[in-house]
């Protein structure tokens, strides 16, 4: 193999590992989450803080559903928006277990985040239900929001089994 032989080898080569790869790099986004949102997940320092920045990604999520709800005129994608909002949010709420639950194994100080994922789970799970209760269109978009309330529910129980595992801060001696 001559000179010309080698360099098109190594340049199909490299192709090939760049299409191999190029899946595994997309794969970690995640397509619920903006780009801001991402960076924001994957800056924070502690687990407490994603488990805070999925929760209220959650909520924004949340909010966003009740705004289309709200809406008086409903173009042909409001059902996708719908089911987008509610896969969206379930995947919040995931990931917020998820890491909630990864930092229990790691030893590290979950007091707030156990705290904070027992109270908006109670409100998430109230949100949902009233979402369920109204509108004729609901069964539309009636299998993401079951699958939201299972995440709820889920994350709750979570929440629950951490809060009773989680190792007891030190006490302080008065000196």
């Amino acid at each position: 193999m001559g000179r010309h032989g080698r360099i098109i080898a190594l340049l199909a080569a490299g192709a090939l590992v760049g299409a191999i790869c190029a899946p595994a790099r997309a794969q970690q986004k995640k397509d619920y989450l903006s780009e801001i949102e991402a960076d924001k997940i994957r800056d924070a320092e502690t687990a407490t803080l994603r488990v805070h920045l999925f929760l209220s990604f959650a909520a924004d999520r949340l909010h966003k559903l009740e705004y289309e709800r709200g809406r008086t005129s409903r173009d042909r994608q409001w059902v996708e928006r719908m089911n987008g909002l509610l896969n969206a949010y379930s995947g919040c709420v995931d990931d917020a277990a998820d890491t909630l639950q990864g930092a229990l194994e790691k030893q590290e100080n979950l007091r707030s985040a156990i705290k904070e994922m027992q109270s908006k789970t109670k409100e998430f799970r109230v949100a949902l239900e009233k979402l369920a209760a109204e509108g004729p269109e609901r069964e539309r978009y009636k299998d993401a929001l079951d699958d939201a309330l299972q995440a709820t529910a889920e994350a709750a129980a979570t929440a629950e089994k951490v809060a009773k595992e989680a190792p007891v801060p030190p006490e302080r001696r008065k000196p």
